[in-house]
């Protein structure tokens, strides 16, 4: 299997796309980027990494720049409008160019008359003009987003219903869930979960009739067969509790708790959290209580390798001390760094979040709370007196109490509990989820949310941390071929791995090799329109961890937290002119 663009490998498919056009003996290159790739590119490499392939200074294509006329351009930029003004602006005028000359790399497909613009005003300057098909974005070695957080409101708000807007930004998502297929040379079976809503089902069919175009023009002019890979999507109603449950896994919790911004946790020291962070990746994943244990022991044990170092006197053995010393130092200051995370997290969590967190469990495990609503309201409003909470957090703990996966509420006791709480100004947390298909009334209660859960009751657990997404059913079932056609309809013929015998299939084939069992195995990328969780990301790993012949790979229009999902649950209610609405 190629990987899901982890850092490198997207480097690899970046260097080879554009850099391969230059010898190592040339001169020196300037960069240009919109603000699309700038979050592209610092993604996958770091400024050593341009530097090394010839790049001496990365300028925005926007902004008003000084000429280097002596010097060759090469400019990774969206195939929009304002970034071709750019570099057309570049060129404009053959006797002042900004550069020597220019090389053309677009993310997506370029419109014709963007390219003819562009052949009308500098094809003499442009010596070579390219479409890469990388737009999307590699938010972790098995998790992808398409960094459109403005798609919510344009796939869920009512005043956007049935309108161009909608079709527009589905469209624009089709197009960018292609160009991941592509990297990953993958031409998946595509399938939707069928509900209330046309959403999942029209972006299934978007996505297919892309697939189908692009692998008729492909630079081999070849139609590409079905691959051993299935792509599900999937609508963020399907599981809203999911969405708004406190995790207590160390990654959830920190994005969930703390204030990380790009994802970099600022306090007495900075921590970027990141791919190239081996810690990270190794601890992001635990329940905060082994998070709490282990990172101590490291600790310990890096402390104690530099004093057994320190106690040999021998002139090789201070030398050998003196090399290893930045490596222990680089070491224990991540070490640090992240135990000073957990326990800000756990911080937060004694003083506001634990009786939350327990309020939910209750919830989540009474059969029948309808005939205890009266015992869990009484909790909610204990809570709640309480003023010291979030203000969000007391719109998060009604809907716990109200959703469908513990049969709703009525609207007398909504109007109650919205009352007693004193939330009315934010109500529209809880009444707007109505628009992702999941009211909060036990009478309208979809039958689409009683999706067969799986038993896990013999799986080692956390008393707060019980909850399993309900995603992870479902990518458990697809890999072993029981997901029901009648719900989740395919938009093509099934792939050739799903076909009856399931994913896992590939475990009674004869051994072969590590790199040719990789060629052969499945692959299942799930897409969930509208946002997507870290326990849900979480859930990827695990699965693909659990089924050896089958990598599992998520995505979705960006990444949730609890707080920023209610946030945009309350928007979908106001104008679109009261909402930040990203220009296309």
């Amino acid at each position: 299997l190629i990987p899901l663009t982890d850092k490198l490998s997207l480097l690899t498919e970046l260097k080879s796309a554009i850099f391969d056009d230059f010898t190592k003996e040339e001169e020196w290159k300037v960069m240009l980027l919109d603000d699309y790739t700038t979050k592209l590119l610092s993604l996958c490499c770091k400024m050593t990494d341009l530097l090394a392939e010839g790049v001496t200074v990365v300028e925005n294509v926007y902004k008003n720049r000084e000429p280097v006329p002596h010097m060759k351009a090469i400019y990774l930029i969206t195939p929009t409008k304002k970034s071709v003004d750019g570099l057309i602006d570049d060129f404009i005028n053959k006797s002042s160019s900004r550069y020597k000359a220019a090389y053309v790399y677009f993310t997506d497909f370029c419109p014709d008359s963007l390219f003819n613009k562009i052949k009308a005003s500098c094809a003499k300057s442009i010596k070579k003009c390219k479409e890469i098909n990388i737009s999307f974005f590699p938010y972790e070695s098995q998790v992808f987003t398409l960094n459109i957080p403005d798609a919510f409101y344009r796939c869920y708000s009512p005043t956007l219903e049935k309108t161009k807007d909608r079709d527009a930004v589905l469209q624009v998502m089709a197009e960018q869930i292609v160009t991941l297929c592509a990297t990953l040379d993958e031409n998946p079976g595509v399938r939707y979960k069928s509900g209330p809503s046309d959403r999942a089902s029209k972006l299934a069919q978007l996505v297919e009739k892309s697939l189908e175009n692009y692998y008729k023009t492909d630079e081999r002019s070849q139609i590409k067969a079905k691959t051993h890979s299935q792509l599900i999507i999937i609508d963020r109603g399907f599981d809203p509790v999911s969405t708004v449950l406190h995790e207590l896994t160390f990654q959830a919790m920190a994005y969930d708790l703390l204030p990380i911004e790009n994802d970099t946790y600022k306090q007495e020291k900075e921590a970027i959290l990141e791919e190239d962070d081996d810690l990270w990746v190794k601890m992001r994943h635990k329940h905060i209580a082994d998070v709490l244990e282990e990172i101590p022991k490291l600790l310990k044990d890096a402390s104690s390798k530099t004093k057994a170092a320190e106690g040999k006197l021998s002139i090789s053995a201070l030398s050998q001390l003196m090399k290893k010393m930045p490596l222990y130092r680089k070491e224990i200051s991540k070490q640090v760094v992240h135990l000073s995370i957990a326990e800000d997290c756990m911080s937060k969590f004694k003083s506001n979040i634990e009786r939350l967190c327990k309020t939910e469990q209750v919830c989540l495990k009474i059969h029948k709370p309808k005939s205890n609503f009266a015992s869990i309201a009484n909790t909610t409003f204990f809570i709640c007196r309480n003023r010291s909470l979030q203000k969000w957090s007391y719109s998060h703990l009604v809907i716990v109490v109200s959703f469908p996966y513990i049969e709703g509420t009525t609207q007398e006791n909504l109007d109650k509990l919205i009352q007693n709480v004193h939330i009315e100004n934010d109500s529209d947390m809880i009444r707007n989820w109505k628009y992702l298909d999941v009211p909060v009334i036990s009478s309208f209660v979809a039958q689409q949310h009683k999706y067969v859960r799986r038993d896990r009751s013999k799986e080692e657990t956390f008393q707060l941390s019980r909850w399993t997404p309900v995603i992870k059913d479902v990518m458990e079932d697809a890999i072993e071929n029981k997901l029901d056609s009648k719900d989740w309809p395919y938009c093509s013929r099934c792939p050739p791995t799903w076909n009856g015998s399931g994913a896992v299939s590939a475990r009674q084939k004869p051994r072969a090799s590590q790199r040719e069992e990789r060629r052969s195995s499945a692959r299942l990328i799930v897409f969930v329109i509208g946002g997507v969780t870290y326990s849900e990301t979480r859930s990827a790993y695990q699965v693909s961890e659990a089924y050896k012949s089958c990598e599992v790979v998520i995505g979705s229009t960006h990444i949730l937290t609890p707080r920023k999902l209610l946030e945009e649950v309350k928007s979908l209610s106001k104008p679109k002119d009261m909402v930040c609405i990203k220009d296309e």
